[in-house]
């Protein structure tokens, strides 16, 4: 450890929203307060769009009551940004640091964000300029190496659960075939955790499709018209990331034109046209008279506040307070993981692990829970269960 340096701390939130995201936030702050060392605590606007404007919050003597509330208000309360630094970006930073005197760096995201956090830290190396860099971990995809998972991804995962137990009990009423296509670019966890909306054998989601398996597009259609002529109804569960034996993803082929974010990755949220193909596609081969429905949960997944994981909102706010204390302490940078220590009584916990060692790298789910391409196993449960916490019960006839 180097020692503790004097100066100003910056916090921004990078990326797209959770429900938890502001508790790592108000972590961070509070474990800022109380250090000798730390002159002003700022927080960014945008994120590094707002380090670069000089577009600061204030944040040193915020009330603990106003901080709690953000705390449990979903979303990021300082704004967020998608912007990827590049040397000349961070110059760019680094002037804004230099007038401000800003000496600790906190980002909170994802494994874009980690990336951007390295980038700073490195060039900060270079240019001489002392800086205390962290990421602290936030994704709903729970996609980061090195992490159990990653503030966030509970509440979002406890959202879809909760909403296929929706869905199964309208499919229960008014049997036919539903399609719900849910996030998760390449790594299938958010869409696996459809699997605990399941409380009887005979409970959708029926099928269950993520990116680590192929899809094809043949053996989905006899995967639907199996389970429908078994049960007379069909609950399906897909990642948006779904893709072909030659790593193309199914919605690309749909879309007239691709977006791109400045990470260079494809906009796969924000429309149902990977549904719709699904819906049309099970009509022409199975039957025009069928009931087939999709829907596309899209952003709904991120910031929804009726069913926040409390594990969730305790380990973001924790998260935040550890990346503080270890800067604070002298540390020099890092990013903070999530580790799985106990499972009777569930426990975690939180270690600090290179940047190098997470960023802009992809924690994907593990092969050996995918049943037959189109089912998650049974025993993956036990996973799940202590980060969502309980669900709601249900009965019926």
């Amino acid at each position: 450890m180097s020692k503790t340096l004097a100066g100003n701390a910056v916090i921004g939130q990078s990326g797209g929203p959770t429900a938890v995201i502001n508790q790592s936030l108000v972590g961070c702050i509070e474990g800022l307060r109380g250090c000798d060392a730390i002159g002003r605590i700022l927080g960014a606007r945008h994120a590094v769009r707002g380090m670069v404007e000089n577009d600061f919050i204030e944040l040193t003597d915020v009330p603990q009551g106003r901080l709690d509330r953000i705390a449990n208000t979903p979303s990021s309360a300082l704004g967020s940004s998608r912007d990827k630094p590049d040397e000349a970006y961070c110059r760019e930073i680094f002037q804004r640091f230099e007038e401000n005197d800003v000496r600790y760096f906190f980002y909170i995201g994802g494994n874009d964000s980690s990336d951007t956090a390295r980038i700073v830290n490195e060039t900060a190396r270079r240019e001489g300029y002392e800086l205390r860099a962290f990421h602290i971990p936030k994704t709903i995809d729970n996609d980061l190496e090195c992490n159990d998972h990653t503030p966030g991804f509970p509440s979002a995962a406890r959202f879809v659960a909760q909403a296929l137990m929706g869905d199964q009990l309208d499919n229960a009423a008014l049997p036919g075939i539903k399609i719900d296509v849910i996030m998760g670019r390449h790594a299938g966890f958010l869409t696996a955790a459809s699997m605990m909306a399941r409380t009887r054998d005979s409970d959708g989601p029926h099928l269950i499709y993520v990116p680590e398996a192929t899809f094809d597009l043949d053996q989905f259609i006899a995967d639907v018209d199996r389970v429908y002529t078994q049960r007379g109804r069909c609950i399906v569960a897909v990642s948006e990331g779904i893709h072909d034996d030659e790593g193309t993803l199914i919605a690309t082929k749909l879309a007239d034109s691709i977006e791109e974010d400045a990470h260079g990755n494809v906009q796969l949220s924000g429309t149902g046209a990977l549904g719709d193909y699904l819906v049309q596609l099970v009509k022409e081969r199975l039957g025009a008279r069928l009931r087939v429905r999709a829907d596309t949960f899209g952003y709904l997944q991120r910031s929804f506040a009726g069913c926040v994981s409390e594990v969730d909102q305790r380990e973001a706010r924790a998260a935040g307070r550890k990346a503080a204390e270890l800067a604070v302490e002298g540390m020099e940078h890092g990013s903070i993981a999530l580790v799985r220590t106990g499972e009777d009584p569930y426990a975690v916990d939180f270690q600090r692990v290179e940047l190098s060692d997470v960023a802009a790298k992809t924690r994907t789910l593990p092969r050996e829970v995918i049943v037959d391409g189109c089912d998650i196993a049974p025993s993956y449960r036990r996973y799940f269960e202590p980060l969502l916490g309980p669900l709601p019960a249900i009965e019926q006839f």
